[in-house]
């Protein structure tokens, strides 16, 4: 697979306008054009998930609201609302940086919040509003609307809407202030856990540095299967009872290749786990739980694959990009800075793109399937019952990794949906591009590949990998910072 990864660094200029100056429509529909141009040109997946009528009629709608001059954030909202729409966990879209520094002031929602059961529970303890209270609606707003309009600042695979909650339950003050504007108190209708008569409370903003301490003070934090920050320890493995283990992998952001120091450190370390198994047949059962699992690298999540399976293995079953030369250079975003290195940047691109993806085949360019080679098992795979853990927060070679052992193993998986989908994904190589008026930066992973996994009744097109038990954390879980999916798995065993 591709190992080339663009890393971006940029230089902005100063924004020439004000978040509260309107552009005209000219410079947005240019905007609105080039866009559409480059995901027709550059984004293998944009029908993926989408029919071309469907993603005309999108288009239709968004170069209707720009007949009228519009503010730079209110057409970013149209942008995004295009690239989730599309269903793409890679796709990313980012104001200007001066853009993004102006939110200045006591002006954010002060509690994080947290998702249970598709309500938003206060999940912070404070004098304001007791911890665990349902909001019922802020400023007048309901909070099935807020969830709707917010859902699309973070974008997941296909169809899926579990991986909404990350976004929610990490980005919940800022999204707010994105979608409604700057406010100095919040009208909160909310009710009290375990009651339904509705209160209410004026309470007002806070920065935005006591957003992000009030987030990392956040009730929740000792129990949380989704880190928001770099895990501690990337993995771990222990015996947890005479016939159970518990591997957990946080990350496969492991070395980014297979001769980096930090992968053969988790290679050798897996080979010493997978030995200790191999020598104790009595443990019969091991708990492989990637629930803070978001992605990482090849050939980290393959390699871990290979001691849970007996059979042989691929990564995909297709693979293909649409272009060797990259379109539209003059909005692409290069790394360096210096025209000279501007054009060997572009040409070891290319040349990686073109050994890898060398066959034309009707409009597509497909990998060279050296890169995609059949895997063996590992002499020391484990032969017992596994149990995968799995949540919202898996994507990427996180999911990739899920699917191949719901798809190819008895493992029985346990939890929630995964935001990464099942039979594939666009991923792997990053490309980003500019706008050429409003600056907006778009970003999304140009190789779209078919996962390497059976059909299956459970598993539906356009989702994540769907549990064969699915477990939620329950409201009184939440409160008491219990693991649901985790002590219903160890149950589980128990009765067996």
């Amino acid at each position: 697979m591709l190992k080339f990864k663009i890393v971006f660094f940029f230089c902005f200029p100063i924004l020439l306008f004000s978040q509260k100056e309107k552009l005209s429509a000219e410079k947005l529909k240019q905007d609105l054009t080039v866009f559409r141009e480059i995901r027709e040109k550059a984004n293998s997946g944009l029908y993926k998930y989408r029919t071309k009528q469907q993603i005309d009629s999108i288009y239709t709608w968004a170069f209707s609201t720009v007949k009228q001059p519009q503010t730079l954030l209110d057409f970013y909202k149209i942008i995004l609302k295009i690239s989730d729409f599309e269903g793409s966990v890679h796709n990313n879209t980012s104001l200007p940086d001066a853009f993004k520094k102006r939110t200045l002031g006591k002006v954010f929602f002060p509690f994080p919040v947290k998702l249970i059961n598709s309500k938003i529970v206060i999940n912070l303890k404070n004098a304001e509003i007791p911890l665990g209270s349902e909001i019922l609606s802020i400023n007048g707003i309901k909070s099935d609307k807020i969830l709707l309009d917010l859902s699309k600042y973070y974008t997941t695979d296909g169809f899926n809407k579990s991986g909404k909650s990350i976004g929610i339950n990490s980005s919940f003050s800022r999204y707010l202030e994105m979608e409604y504007g700057s406010k100095e108190t919040y009208f909160v209708e909310y009710s009290l856990p375990n009651e339904n008569q509705k209160q209410s409370k004026s309470i007002v903003g806070v920065s935005a540095e006591e957003r992000k301490e009030n987030f990392k003070n956040r009730h929740s934090f000792p129990s949380d299967s989704l880190q928001y920050g770099k895990s501690k320890n990337k993995y771990s493995f222990k015996t947890i009872s005479p016939n159970t283990a518990l591997l957990a992998v946080h990350s496969f952001n492991i070395g980014g290749n297979a001769k980096a120091k930090e992968h053969q450190v988790y290679k050798k370390y897996l080979d010493s786990c997978f030995q200790m198994l191999s020598a104790h047949p009595e443990i019969k059962n091991l708990i492989v739980d990637i629930r803070n699992n978001g992605g990482g690298t090849d050939p980290n999540d393959l390699l871990t694959f290979s001691y849970l399976t007996q059979k042989t293995f691929r990564e995909n079953s297709d693979a293909y990009i649409n272009f060797q030369k990259i379109p539209f250079l003059e909005y692409f975003v290069y790394e360096e800075t210096d025209p000279a290195k501007k054009l060997e940047e572009k040409k070891d691109f290319e040349d990686e793109l073109k050994e890898e993806y060398p066959t034309l085949k009707g409009k597509i360019y497909s990998q060279d399937q050296k890169f995609n080679p059949v895997l063996q098992p590992d002499k020391n795979n484990f032969k017992g019952q596994i149990y995968l853990l799995i949540s919202p927060r898996v994507a990427s070679a996180g999911s990739l990794f899920a699917a191949l052992v719901a798809g190819n193993t008895n493992a029985i998986t346990i939890g929630e949906e995964t935001m990464g989908g099942y039979y594939g994904h666009n991923g792997h190589t990053p490309i980003e591009y500019e706008l050429p008026n409003t600056k907006i930066k778009t970003q999304f992973s140009i190789v779209n590949l078919e996962q390497d996994v059976p059909k299956k009744a459970n598993q539906i097109f356009g989702r994540g990998i769907i549990p064969d038990h699915e477990i939620l954390q329950t409201f009184d879980d939440f409160m008491k910072n219990r693991d649901t999916q985790l002590e219903y798995t160890l149950k589980q065993i128990e009765q067996k």
